[in-house]
């Protein structure tokens, strides 16, 4: 049965995309055929995966606003098992455009539906603010991985989102869980990284991934080569995060709260 799990947190740079590109690689690698929707008009994960934006003739924002269909807005990463429908800066236009429509939270729900059953795993990368996009992305997933960085005000407006959360399951989702919380940039040699860690599990228990996130240089680097972690450099310890992590979610320990 597809899973499909939407990566949010309003806090801008803390490790969304790169979750987003590096899990649904570390899935792909795994053999679970995945889906990659970059569901941000700054379209981070589309060119982290190597696709050339100004080439693209049709992305999200033309399925969205109901010019193409899913199938046709679907790309081939060239990375076995993992396919992505890709964004662009027009996706921003969606928000304007849909304003006065009815069932506008339902969009993208209702373009994915067609082609969900095609793949494994669903992986939607949301922009960094709680906005329309990001609702729509809630209302179509099964789930909801909330990236955490591992610095001061980590946990400031994650109350805020888990709000949100909270609302959406009380009216548009009502099957919509917490996937889990991912500590991102993670840098074990700092008493701050292990203080925002225990009181991370403090508050959310086991709903906090096993596997954390290393601030590595790698990491930052991949993109700008249009590659995952894992196929840019297999061995630095910020691919084994990402394949752990895969693997934490695929073997079944998802958290579901």
């Amino acid at each position: 049965m597809t899973h499909i799990i939407c990566i949010a947190n309003q806090k801008g740079g803390v490790g969304k995309t790169t979750t987003a590109i590096n899990l649904s690689a570390g899935l792909a690698v795994l053999e679970r055929k995945t889906l990659l929707v970059d569901c941000d008009p700054q379209a981070n994960a589309t060119t982290g995966l190597g696709i050339d934006k100004q080439g693209i003739e049709r992305n999200l924002y033309h399925g969205m606003i109901g010019q193409s269909q899913v199938f046709d807005i679907i790309i081939d990463t060239g990375i076995t098992n993992l396919s992505v429908i890709p964004s662009r800066v027009e996706l921003i236009g969606f928000e304007v455009e849909m304003m006065a429509e009815n069932q506008r939270e339902k969009v993208l729900h209702s373009l994915l539906s067609p082609c969900v059953d095609d793949f494994d795993y669903v992986i939607l990368d949301c922009p960094p603010s709680l906005s329309l996009l990001t609702l729509n992305a809630m209302v179509a997933s099964d789930a909801v991985l909330i990236p955490l960085q591992s610095e001061f005000y980590a946990l400031e407006g994650l109350g805020q989102l888990l709000q949100t959360i909270k609302r959406i399951k009380q009216g548009m989702n009502p099957a919509l869980k917490i996937e889990g919380i991912l500590l991102t940039m993670f840098d074990r040699r700092t008493n701050l990284a292990g203080q925002v860690a225990e009181n991370a599990e403090t508050y959310f228990k086991d709903m906090v991934f096993k596997t954390r996130i290393p601030r590595t240089v790698r990491l930052s680097e991949a993109p700008s080569y249009g590659k995952p972690i894992m196929f840019y450099d297999a061995a630095c310890i910020g691919a084994k995060s990402y394949k752990a992590l895969a693997a934490e979610i695929a073997n079944g320990n998802r958290r579901g709260r």
